[in-house]
């Protein structure tokens, strides 16, 4: 089966993410990864987007210092996602201007799901069908949360290409049954759509 439903990842494809702004007042880029490094942030952050609170996750650092400041991150999420990748933006809206359904999986806390729409509100309107991972408890690359995507959205899985930054993610859409791009950058999704028949 031809796939003729698009379903996107947001971060990294829709939504340039960096993590390290929250704290661009009180750090330079080089000691705000040092911090990260230290409290394992990418380990904490992924278990927030399984559906753990910051709060739970700055519990668990033993510096007070270092505990109060990931504390601080939620509030001061909208730092982090400072731009849209604007090519991919395009595709989008040529998709659905074309009458694409298109759709999105994203691994992202449900806290700073909120913050991230308030720096980008269209987040909240251009997609038929949203799977936030921290609202449902389940993470990409595990099957299930690709077949909730089918399930809510009414759709075969045979029916979906599934785009994502992350190779790993890809594997486990095409483990659910769906076709799947590894995004690396605009323009060679473009080409990947087309292919497809897509654009």
């Amino acid at each position: 089966m031809t796939p003729d439903i698009v379903v996107f990842d947001i971060g990294g494809v829709l939504i340039d993410w960096q993590p390290h702004l929250a704290w661009a007042d009180e750090m330079d880029a080089s000691e705000a990864h040092d911090f990260m490094d230290r409290i394992a942030f990418d380990k904490l952050n992924l278990a927030c987007d399984a559906g753990a609170t910051f709060a739970l996750a700055a519990s668990r650092i033993a510096n007070p210092e270092d505990a109060a400041r990931l504390g601080r991150y939620v509030a001061r999420y909208q730092h982090t996602v400072p731009a849209k990748i604007a090519g991919t933006w395009d595709i989008l809206y040529a998709l659905k201007d074309a009458g694409t359904s298109v759709h999105a999986i994203t691994n992202w806390s449900a806290e700073t799901w909120p913050e991230g729409c308030k720096a980008h509100p269209e987040l909240l309107e251009v997609f038929d069908t949203t799977v936030v991972s921290g609202e449902v408890g389940v993470i990409k690359p595990s099957t299930e949360i690709y077949a909730l995507l089918c399930h809510r959205a009414d759709v075969a899985p045979e029916r979906c290409v599934f785009i994502d930054d992350g190779l790993h993610n890809c594997l486990g859409a095409r483990a659910a049954g769906m076709d799947a791009i590894h995004f690396k950058g605009p323009d060679a999704l473009r080409k990947d759509l087309s292919a497809r028949s897509l654009l």
